[in-house]
């Protein structure tokens, strides 16, 4: 009988956060859940603790506690609340931290885990984004795992030969190229709320539903994937696939590529990454070759979409520019979300929040977030102008 490994879920009431929970629900004889976290929504947060008989619940949101005390009093549940309780979560001795929380929000309870020594299951790309060279020097130190849970960096966490990475020629990030893949960029200009968040192949979150019409996702994976693999950014390419069957591609210098395939559930890397180095068995459609009948491919446009280009240049830079590209882009989107800006105003705002950047050499964690303030300001602040 397989031992029982403790889960500390990370944004359990977001989609990672609930796809790991039915996971973990499908092998309760092999995992049991000792932490879950959630921003706002505490009814969902207090609806999960329960369900999956966790020992400790945690609002990220302070003014919250006494909401989330009173519904789970009587349930045995500790309840916690704020950042530093976010980080008690992730410092608790749970066998496997499951990484879901979106934007930069995520990174120092992340760090926290690394800091024990976790196996980190990381959903939460911001994080690598934002402060990767720091973070992967902090996994190295503390002698952390880091599975990542993105589909496409499972897929190459999967097929990458790690003893012979010398070997390899080019990484081959897929990306769906979302809801817009075929838009011109004067139809792209009236895009609503709805059209961004209707994703053709994946159920996902509304931010990162947006970061997927934008393609800024695939920005933020490639900057990932130089983050979790040895090999340089010139060696990474982009390539849009619209069935989203084909994860992500390894070429190797003999000319062989190896790929992971599945159906399009983030449910498949989230187990992989729980069950790993085993695998567990999921009662998900399987793929019908015949059904797909074929696989397309093109190349990225990155004049409709500049978001590509854009994480390429904050990458190249080497410096800060990462964490700008992300705050401008987390504060741009959430901003379309309410109505304030339009579609295509989007990567404008991170443009020009990167022009505004003087690019520096990171320094610490207290670096990334002073950089990740600053750029957050000056995005709002255009925001701001723009509507007067």
């Amino acid at each position: 009988m397989s031992v029982t490994k403790s889960v500390c879920i990370m944004g359990v009431t977001g989609s990672i956060g609930k796809s790991t929970a039915d996971v973990v629900l499908a092998h309760s004889d092999r995992y049991r859940v000792d932490a879950v976290t959630a921003h706002r929504n505490v009814s969902e947060l207090a609806r999960m603790a329960i369900e999956l008989r966790a020992r400790y619940a945690v609002i990220a949101d302070p003014a919250l506690y006494d909401d989330l005390k009173a519904a789970l009093a009587g349930t045995g549940i500790e309840v916690g609340a704020g950042e530093t309780a976010l980080i008690e979560a992730a410092e608790r001795p749970s066998d496997i931290v499951i990484a879901g929380i979106v934007g930069a929000a995520g990174l120092r309870a992340t760090l926290a885990a690394i800091r024990r020594g976790a196996v980190i299951g990381l959903a939460n790309k911001e994080t690598l984004v934002c402060a990767g060279e720091l973070m992967m020097e902090e996994v190295r130190k503390y002698g952390a795992t880091i599975i990542p849970v993105d589909s496409e960096h499972s897929a190459i966490f999967q097929v990458l030969d790690r003893d012979a990475t010398d070997k390899v020629e080019r990484i081959l990030l897929t990306a769906s190229g979302g809801p817009f893949r075929t838009w011109s960029l004067a139809d792209m200009a009236d895009v609503s709320r709805e059209q961004a968040l209707a994703h053709p192949n994946w159920s996902m979150g509304a931010k990162i539903s947006i970061d997927s019409a934008t393609m800024m996702n695939k920005g933020l994976e490639l900057i990932e994937a130089c983050r979790l693999f040895p090999v340089p950014e010139s060696q990474v390419e982009i390539l849009v696939h619209p069935q989203s069957v084909i994860h992500s591609m390894v070429e190797y210098v003999d000319g062989s590529v190896l790929a992971q395939l599945g159906t399009p559930d983030m449910r498949t890397p989230i187990a992989y990454a729980l069950g790993w180095p085993e695998r567990l068995e999921l009662k998900l459609p399987r793929l019908d070759f015949t059904a797909i009948g074929q696989f397309n491919f093109e190349a990225p446009d990155t004049n409709r979409f500049p978001a590509l280009r854009l994480a390429r240049e904050a990458l190249r830079s080497g410096g800060t520019l990462p964490i700008v590209l992300n705050a401008a882009n987390e504060v741009a989107v959430a901003a379309f979300l309410a109505g304030r800006i339009g579609f295509l105003d989007i990567a404008n705002l991170v443009e020009a929040t990167m022009a505004a950047h003087a690019d520096e050499k990171l320094v610490d964690i207290d670096h990334v977030f002073a950089t990740d303030a600053v750029a957050r300001r000056s995005t709002e602040d255009m925001i701001t102008q723009k509507a007067s």
